[in-house]
């Protein structure tokens, strides 16, 4: 299966702004790629390209002063079958986890696991870490929080979602991850592409997606508080303790986002073309 995905950003600042912005497909998915128009800047400087401190794409250009449109387009390879559900997979004690994966069991920007640990154990002190426990929170999220467009906060942290229980899919993924690192099992933050394919079309506009991924037996897994169910073709961009560590667009002065567009569809041109 081909995946077409891509994403268009168009914002405006008042003077010449150092902008960066995370919206490639992840490396460990750009072997993939059949075809790419690389991340570029219509009406900018150049795009420079280089990792960040957790391993995603990061691009880096100078915004003029007035509008900016930041576009990427490509075509991916994808198996077109959901990844394997990690439900059986056992815990990893804590002594036991590898060195960097402890610092995805603090507390971060969005993640405040001092507010949730007690919460957290009263719901599942009972159970064995592992992947059933990680599907448990998954499962209390999913319905303790109530999706809506309208609901979406910049500033709503994962205490907040539990309090309001409303949100965005940033909000599921926030709550899930903290609540597992109260109970000890490493997780960090995910955005990314994930169209709908191989479910009901959904009539709201494609955007971005967050979920995460726990640390237990075998490594790190996928999990979704949000769509709560396995998918098919998930193409992560960045990785990171919450969403503070991968802004899709990051300006280091004032702007202001004017429109921004969202691809992510099976690819049904068998040439693998994408218009410009």
């Amino acid at each position: 299966m081909k995946i077409r995905y891509g994403c268009e950003l168009t914002f405006e600042v008042q003077n010449p702004t150092p902008t960066q912005c995370l919206i490639d497909i992840h490396p460990d998915r750009r072997h993939d790629i059949r075809f790419e128009q690389p991340t570029h800047v219509i009406g900018g400087a150049g795009v420079t390209s280089e990792a960040d401190v957790n391993g995603n794409c990061l691009r880096r250009f100078m915004a003029p002063a007035g509008v900016s449109t930041v576009r990427l387009l490509g075509v991916l390879e994808d198996s077109g079958v959901p990844m394997p559900s990690p439900l059986y997979k056992g815990g990893v004690p804590v002594q036991s986890l590898p060195t960097d994966t402890l610092i995805f069991l603090n507390g971060s920007r969005y993640c405040e696991t001092d507010m949730l640990t007690a919460t957290a154990w009263q719901l599942f002190g009972h159970m064995t870490p592992g992947g059933s426990m990680v599907q448990a929170i998954c499962d209390f999220v999913n319905r303790h929080i109530s999706f809506g467009y309208g609901h979406a906060r910049a500033t709503r942290t994962a205490a907040d979602a539990y309090r309001e229980q409303v949100g965005v899919c940033r909000d599921f993924a926030h709550l899930a991850i903290t609540l597992c690192r109260c109970m000890n099992i490493p997780a960090r933050y995910v955005n990314g592409y994930l169209g709908d394919i191989g479910v009901p079309a959904n009539s709201a506009p494609m955007d971005f997606n967050a979920w995460f991924e726990a640390y237990i037996e075998g490594g790190w897994h996928t999990f979704d508080a949000r769509h709560n169910e396995l998918r098919i073709g998930r193409l992560p961009i960045a990785r990171g303790r919450d969403a503070a560590d991968v802004p899709m667009l990051q300006t280091f002065g004032p702007h202001t986002l004017l429109s921004f567009s969202v691809t992510t569809e099976q690819e049904i041109d068998p040439d693998v073309r994408v218009a410009a």
